[in-house]
């Protein structure tokens, strides 16, 4: 082999590695820069995920004051005349707790419209319209409701918490593997 082929032998070799190593190095760069989502996109999935978990912990809140009022409803009307005053009185308590805290889960629905999640706030609002019904059906003094009647109540008030739990669990899984 005469020393130009080989000049031109090694001269085209090193120029192939060259653009191999390039051609790598910019697969290796694009790959990275398309399976990392931007900071801000990555700043907004976190915010998002923040004030999910927010609206979640208000629903769960509600939820334990709603049992604790429940449980104490459903007792009364159990109990009618013979309920000891001591329980009226912390029925009375719960259901100032529960009214009061009405005012945050309104909030929480708040954030989810302005998320643009109306499909998780409509579930919401429905969620709580099912329990101000029964704090209207089931109160102290009432005779004419059976337990039957009380129990659909509460199986109605659980399926739409469990609705909304599974849409805001689907939204919290895909925003975690976007931030």
């Amino acid at each position: 082999m005469d020393q130009n082929t080989l000049w031109a032998l090694v001269d085209t070799t090193i120029k192939v590695g060259i653009g191999a190593i390039i051609a790598g190095i910019s697969a290796w760069l694009m790959s990275r820069h398309q399976a990392k989502p931007s900071s801000a996109e990555s700043a907004r999935a976190v915010k998002r995920i923040h004030t999910l978990e927010s609206v979640s912990a208000e629903v769960g809140n509600i939820t334990h004051i709603f049992a604790k009022y429940s449980a104490l409803a459903i007792e009364s009307v159990r109990f009618g005349s013979r309920w000891p005053q001591a329980r009226k009185q912390e029925l009375d308590a719960v259901n100032l707790e529960l009214v009061s805290n009405f005012k945050k889960l309104a909030d929480a629905e708040s954030k989810l419209l302005m998320l643009g999640e109306k499909s998780l706030e409509k579930t919401l609002r429905l969620y709580a319209a099912k329990i101000a019904h029964f704090r209207k059906q089931v109160y102290v003094g009432r005779k004419d409701i059976s337990s039957q009647e009380i129990a659909d109540i509460k199986q109605d008030i659980n399926k739409l918490r469990e609705q909304f739990y599974d849409i805001l669990s689907k939204k919290y899984d895909r925003l975690l593997t976007e931030a």
